[in-house]
């Protein structure tokens, strides 16, 4: 409603007191409590949202579409529709969003780069080509 399209469903947990060691795929929405030594990456064909909690950290890269972070990331994050850090997160990598909302207190070593839509840029005509 008003402009706002519906974050999809959060169908996938990491408990706390969970590690994961190794690459995690996900479709639709995943919240992570525990640990994951390894990327955390979304199916890139469909919406996806991931919650990275308090208690949580990830060793690795991170990708999806809408990311919240109150916890800890040791890796660059992408973000490709929206990145929101909470006062608790802590990022230690680069960081790469379309859309970003970051809190008092939220700390991230490294750079911040935003993803910028893709455009057709207009070809270049050169004067000196015009003699």
């Amino acid at each position: 409603m008003f402009g706002k399209k519906r974050q999809p469903p959060i169908k996938s947990l990491v408990a706390e007191g969970t590690l994961i060691e190794g690459n995690l795929h996900f479709t639709e929405g995943m919240r992570i409590d525990g640990a994951v030594q390894g990327d955390v990456r979304a199916n890139p064909d469909a919406p996806s949202i991931l919650v990275i909690s308090e208690t949580a950290t990830v060793v690795g890269e991170v990708h999806a579409d809408h990311v919240i972070i109150n916890g800890a990331v040791q890796g660059p994050v992408c973000a490709r529709v929206m990145l929101e850090l909470q006062p608790t997160a802590r990022i230690d990598g680069d960081v790469y969003y379309a859309a970003l909302e970051m809190h008092q207190g939220a700390l991230i070593v490294g750079q911040l780069s935003p993803l910028m839509p893709q455009e057709e840029k207009p070809a270049l005509k050169l004067a000196a080509n015009n003699l």
